[in-house]
C-alpha cells in the first residue's frame, strides 16, 4: 500500500509504515530497521526479528552505525574526511534510493560496505548511492551490519553454548537484510527476483561468505566482488582469539553476564588490543561448519554457487596503500621479503614465487625492490588473483563470469592503481586528491558505473560502448584504465604464480 503526502512517501512494509522524502528525482528512504535491536540480551545472537512499530516511522535520516574505533584521520592518503556519523549497537538499518515507488520491478543493487570488518557503514557520504539508482533508473539498497568484536567473536566455546554464536553474527546480519529485501523491495518499485549484491574488500569478502552459506539460498542471483573474496577463520582460531579477548577485558569463561554488560567503549578498546597483539581472528567471518560451511573458493570448486553469476577483480596494486601503512615494508632487504612471503605461503614456495614476481614486475618495465614485490604479492593474494581465481572456478562449472583489473593510477604519488581506488569510480564520488581529475577520469567512472548497472539488470556487464565478454576459457577480462579495453589472460605470470595455492588465499 503506497500513498503520497506532500512531498513525501509512506510505505507499508513487514517493518513498519515508513515515511521517505524526494531527493534530486529520486525517492529515499533511510533509517529503516529489519532485524531487532541487537542490544541487551541480544548482544552477540543472531538478529531476531523485528516487532513491525506502530504508527509512520520517519525514514528520512539514516540510522546509527556500528560501533567502532575511527581511524585516523589521513589514514587513507588523498581520501577526503567526512564527518562521524552517530554510533550506537542498535545499528541493523538499510536504506533505499529509488526512482519510484510503483510496480515497475527494476532491478535491485545491494551495497555491502568495506572497512576491515571494523569500519564503515551502509550511510557514508563515502558512496552516495543515489548517483547509481539515477543514472541506471534501478533501486539501490545500503546495509549496516554489526561489525568488529560486536559482529564476529566466537562466543560459543567460551561461554558453554550459552551465547550459542560461532563468529558469524555480521554475516547473519547481511543475511537479515537481504531477506527484508526480498519480502519487501516490490513496495519500493524493485522486483526481488533481480537482485545483485557488490562491495568492496570487507564487503566484497562478505559476498563471497554469502555465496558459500546455505541461508542466502535464492536471495540473489547476481554477485559483484571488488577486491575481495576468500578471506576467512578457522574455528580454532576463533576459539583462541575469543579466549584472549576474555583475558584482555578481564570476564572469566561462561560469564555471560559479564560479557553482556561490558561498555561497547572497553569492547572496542580490547577489539583494539588484540588487533596490537596481532590477532585478528576476532573481527572475521570464521568458517564453522554450519553458518559459513566452508571458505568461498572452496564452495566455488564444489560447485556449491554455481546458480550465482559472477563479476569480480581488483586493482592491479592493491597493496600499495598497506605497504604506504607499514614502515617495515620500505625497509624490507631479500632475506626480510623471504620471511614475510613465507608467513602467506608454504616456506617452500616462498622463494620461488618471490622470484616469479620479480620477473613479472621486471616485464613491466621496473626493476622491483623487496618492497615492491612484498606488496604485489600481498595484494594479489588478499584481493586481485584471488578474486580472478573465484571466476575460475565458475568457469569451470560452467557459469559465464566476468574479471576486471582496474589499472587507472591514483593521483598520490607511488599508490598506483591501489586498494579502494575503484569505489569513487563505481559511485561517481571521484576526488581530485585520490583519483585525479578530467575528462579521462570522468569518463572512466561512466564506463564503470554502466557496466555494474547493465549486469545487475541483465547479468552481462557489456554496454553500447565497451564490449565484455565472459571470462571463458581465453581468460578474458576487462582491463579499466586510460583506454578501457579487454585483454585475453593480462598479467598471466602473476596468476599462473599462485596455482596450487588455492587454500592460502585471502
Amino acid at each position: 500500500m503506497n500513498r503520497e503526502v506532500g512531498d513525501n512517501l509512506t510505505i507499508a512494509t513487514t517493518s513498519g509504515k515508513l515515511r521517505g522524502k524526494q531527493e534530486d528525482g529520486l525517492f529515499v528512504f533511510r533509517g529503516i530497521p529489519y532485524a531487532a535491536p541487537p542490544t541487551g540480551q541480544l548482544r552477540w545472537m543472531t538478529p531476531q526479528p523485528l516487532e513491525p512499530s506502530s504508527g509512520v516511522r520517519d525514514a528520512s535520516t539514516s540510522g546509527p552505525i556500528s560501533p567502532q574505533n575511527l581511524m585516523p584521520a589521513g589514514a587513507m592518503p588523498g581520501q577526503r574526511q567526512y564527518p562521524e556519523e552517530p554510533q550506537a549497537e542498535d545499528c541493523l538499518f538499510l536504506n533505499i534510493w529509488t526512482p519510484r515507488p510503483d510496480n515497475e520491478r527494476r532491478a535491485v543493487m545491494v551495497w555491502i560496505h568495506g572497512g576491515a570488518f571494523t569500519n564503515g557503514s551502509g550511510s557514508s557520504p563515502m558512496h552516495p548511492a543515489g548517483n547509481l539508482a539515477k543514472r541506471g533508473q534501478i533501486v539501490v539498497v545500503s546495509v549496516n551490519y554489526r561489525l568488529g568484536a560486536l559482529g564476529f567473536l566466537n562466543l560459543n566455546a567460551v561461554t558453554g553454548g550459552k551465547i550459542p554464536v560461532t563468529g558469524n553474527q555480521g554475516l547473519l546480519d547481511q543475511v537479515a537484510a537481504l531477506r527484508w529485501v526480498h519480502d519487501n523491495i516490490k513496495a519500493f518499485g524493485g522486483d526481488p527476483d533481480n537482485v545483485t549484491v557488490f562491495g568492496e574488500s570487507a564487503g566484497a569478502i562478505s559476498i563471497g561468505c554469502l555465496l558459500a552459506m546455505p541461508a542466502t539460498k535464492g536471495l540473489f542471483k547476481k554477485a559483484i566482488l571488488q577486491s575481495g573474496s576468500n578471506t576467512c577463520r578457522t574455528l580454532p582460531q576463533s576459539v583462541e582469539a575469543a579466549k584472549a579477548f576474555l583475558n584482555v577485558v578481564g570476564v572469566t569463561e561462561g560469564d555471560v553476564d559479564a560479557l553482556r554488560a561490558l561498555p561497547v567503549k572497553k569492547v572496542l578498546e580490547a577489539q583494539q588490543r588484540l588487533m596490537q597483539m596481532g590477532i585478528r581472528e576476532a573481527t572475521f567471518p570464521v568458517t564453522d561448519g554450519k553458518i559459513l560451511p566452508q571458505r568461498p573458493l572452496d564452495a566455488a570448486k564444489a560447485g556449491y554457487i554455481n546458480d550465482v553469476t559472477v563479476l569480480a577483480g581488483g586493482n592491479l596494486n592493491e597493496g600499495t596503500l598497506f605497504g604506504m601503512m607499514d614502515p617495515g615494508v620500505a625497509k624490507l632487504d631479500e632475506a626480510g621479503l623471504i620471511r614475510r612471503v613465507s608467513q602467506m605461503v608454504p616456506p617452500e614456495r616462498a622463494a620461488g614465487l618471490v622470484q616469479q614476481y620479480r620477473a613479472a614486475l621486471t616485464k613491466r618495465g621496473k626493476e622491483p625492490t623487496p618492497a615492491d614485490i612484498h606488496m604485489a604479492i600481498q595484494g594479489d593474494k588478499m584481493f586481485r588473483v584471488a578474486n580472478s581465481r573465484l571466476v575460475d572456478l565458475q568457469r569451470e562449472q560452467g557459469m559465464p563470469g566476468f574479471c576486471y583489473v582496474l589499472e587507472w593510477k591514483a593521483a598520490v604519488p607511488g599508490l598506483g592503481a591501489c586498494h579502494g581506488l575503484d569505489v569513487g569510480l563505481i559511485f561517481g564520488s571521484t576526488s581530485k586528491e585520490f583519483h585525479g581529475s578530467g575528462e579521462t577520469v570522468d569518463r572512466l567512472a561512466g564506463q564503470m558505473q554502466d557496466a555494474w548497472i547493465t549486469f545487475a539488470k541483465t547479468g552481462d556487464p557489456s554496454t553500447p560502448r565497451l564490449a565484455w565478454p565472459a571470462y571463458g576459457p581465453e581468460r578474458n577480462t576487462m582491463l579499466f584504465g586510460e583506454r578501457s579495453h579487454v585483454e585475453k589472460a593480462p598479467y598471466e605470470a602473476e596468476r599462473a604464480a599462485w596455482d596450487g595455492l588455492d587454500k592460502f588465499f585471502g
